[in-house]
């Protein structure tokens, strides 16, 4: 039997239109007030997380990274909202994917470390059992309408896109290092960690794989926005190591490897989205 009048195969090429999805669009409408308001609850109250969290989290320096991570993305799935080009925003919901699975994988290893009886715990789990399977629905659904580069795009010069292929592997493999081997980082890290909140600091360092995506695809649509949630991620997390400076062990090597590299990676993607924005603009 034909198709009907005007009626289009998801997977034709002439569905590939690089729109985003409405499935996309309402995903991302039902995290952003879940991840503003722990944002809220960890980063303004980082001291109160047994009253208010799904478990205690010592020091106030963990839930204030956590909560950095979470504002990056409900500012992420604001502009999914209002983004038209999938391939703004498919390599950042990848990202989201992973870090999700591993926070998921984090809460199964570490059960008995949270407060069951609070709600803010089951609301945790229901969220972070579900997003993984939501998300990467959403990813491979709206990846049949991504359209092939266009030669004219805007694209990262050759020392650019190194910086970000580099920078990204870094920051998943040590994302990586922490979910895997707790135990070898916790006696290095700049402070104090438990395995559960050592994996989840390391589910935020995996969020950076999303730069990986240049690998592939140089193009500055693709990483535009992943500049713009990392540069608000960084500069909350410097807010926090400042605000939190007494729990920092100074007398370790890492801590200011630590700092500088935060600080090095906010200028370099702030001078990154500066130098590609002008540009964009030239005639």
């Amino acid at each position: 039997m034909s198709a009907r009048p005007f009626e289009t195969d998801p997977a034709s090429p002439s569905a590939r239109d690089d729109r985003v999805l409405p499935t996309t669009r309402v995903l991302s409408g039902v995290l952003v007030p879940i991840l503003v308001t722990a944002f809220v609850i960890l980063y303004g109250f980082p001291s109160d997380t047994e009253r208010l969290f799904a478990w205690t989290i010592r020091p106030d320096l963990t839930p204030m990274v956590l909560a950095s991570a979470y504002l990056g993305g409900a500012w992420f799935f604001v502009r999914v909202l209002r983004e038209r080009r999938w391939a703004r925003v498919g390599a950042g919901l990848v990202a989201v994917t992973l870090f999700a699975g591993l926070l998921g994988v984090a809460t199964m290893l570490h059960w008995d470390r949270f407060n069951h009886r609070h709600v803010a715990f089951w609301l945790w789990a229901a969220l972070y059992f579900t997003a993984p399977v939501l998300v990467l629905a959403a990813w491979l659904a709206n990846q049949r309408t991504a359209s092939p580069p266009r030669p004219a795009e805007l694209r990262l010069g050759g020392l650019a896109r190194t910086v970000v292929a580099v920078g990204a592997g870094l920051a998943l493999a040590t994302g990586l290092v922490m979910e895997v081997t707790p135990a070898t980082v916790i006696p290095v890290w700049p402070w104090v960690l438990t395995p559960l909140t050592c994996r989840v600091v390391g589910a935020v360092f995996c969020l950076g794989s999303a730069g990986l995506v240049v690998v592939r695809d140089p193009r500055w649509v693709r990483v535009r926005l992943m500049v713009e949630v990392e540069t608000v991620m960084l500069a909350l997390m410097l807010v926090a190591l400042a605000r939190a400076r007494t729990d920092l062990r100074t007398d370790r090597v890492l801590t200011w490897l630590l700092v500088g590299g935060f600080v090095a990676t906010l200028a370099a993607s702030v001078a990154l989205w500066a130098r590609m924005g002008r540009r964009e603009r030239a005639p």
